[in-house]
């Protein structure tokens, strides 16, 4: 079982004030969607405001590229602003990097160019005064093993944050398609007891990945059993955010699949747990399901489902 450390960081331009009427037990749900960047960063806040979101994710850069411009000061002042017109908490923001990066990569050359994108996408959070960086941990290609690569995860995140500062890298649960790591919780537990700075570090779990990987989260039982196993082998206070997806294929099948919510083999139930259950108040949930123009409909039915 690793160290149970809370991570925890405000960057400078926070400038937002905490609901003080908030009392203990009191739901406060933070749900968002992934939304475009096209045209500059500074649109991801509005583009969040359009579909009545008060969480949003977002790239800071071109995903399908290794290298992208840098972010200019009118890109970085924007964004800021942009964040505090809309009432965006930067702990209620998760940019996501690259697919391209592997920080597990069995080869050398390729782990290095992953290492150095990965510290682009830190420091371009940095930049813009976030909180988090949402990643996929890395995958072993069938070329290394996998404990190998799980410490060699954990030593791509170090190098990170050597060079960075108020910034906390969440780890993204996957399905365990491929030769993918972190599809189980003994995987993030290991990634974590091998970062040095524990404060910087954190969880999101994604429901689709959760339950194709073969964690039951289909009845509010089940969830409350998969949430006592993670607690027991990672610790419930590195959930520092939420990826809310139905699931397109069948409990187990270590596919990663998005379906709209209650349209998958998930239905409405877990969903109605999540939204009622107060473990998940104050951190980001962030829809990837795969209909954008129903984005807003789908958020005003999870904040219907609180009860």
């Amino acid at each position: 079982m690793t160290e149970k450390t809370p991570a925890h960081c405000e960057p400078a331009w926070y400038g937002l004030k905490k609901n003080s009427s908030t009392g203990e037990g009191k739901k406060m749900k933070y749900i968002g969607a992934h939304v475009s960047t096209s045209g500059g960063v500074e649109h991801a806040p509005q583009n969040a405001q359009s579909i009545g979101a008060k969480a949003f994710a977002m790239f800071t850069r071109n995903q399908r590229r290794w290298v992208s411009k840098p972010l200019t000061d009118k890109n970085i002042s924007q964004f800021k602003e942009h964040c505090k017109k809309g009432g965006y908490d930067p702990g209620h923001i998760l940019p996501h990097d690259s697919y391209l990066i592997n920080l597990g990569h069995p080869e050398a050359a390729a782990l290095e160019k992953s290492r150095t994108a990965f510290l682009d996408e830190m420091q371009r959070c940095e930049q813009l005064g976030l909180q988090y960086l949402n990643f996929h941990p890395g995958s072993h290609l069938n070329k290394m093993d996998p404990d190998h690569c799980l410490e060699r995860i954990a030593q791509s995140i170090n190098l990170a944050l050597e060079e960075t500062a108020g910034v906390t890298v969440v780890i993204e649960n996957t399905a365990g398609q491929g030769t993918n790591m972190g599809h189980q919780f003994e995987h993030l537990a290991r990634i974590i007891e091998n970062v040095q700075d524990k404060r910087r570090i954190g969880v999101c779990l994604d429901t689709c990945h959760t339950y194709s990987a073969g964690y039951d989260i289909k009845t509010a039982q089940a969830f409350e059993n998969t949430l006592e196993t993670f607690d027991d082998l990672v610790g419930i206070s590195y959930l520092k955010a939420m990826h809310l997806n139905d699931s397109k294929k069948v409990f187990g099948s270590r596919v990663d699949r998005h379906e709209c919510i209650g349209r998958g083999s998930l239905g409405l139930e877990p969903f109605k747990f999540i939204m009622n259950d107060p473990r998940f108040d104050h951190i980001p949930m962030v829809l990837e399901t795969p209909d954008p123009s129903i984005w807003e409909e789908e958020i005003k039915l999870l904040y219907g489902l609180m009860e």
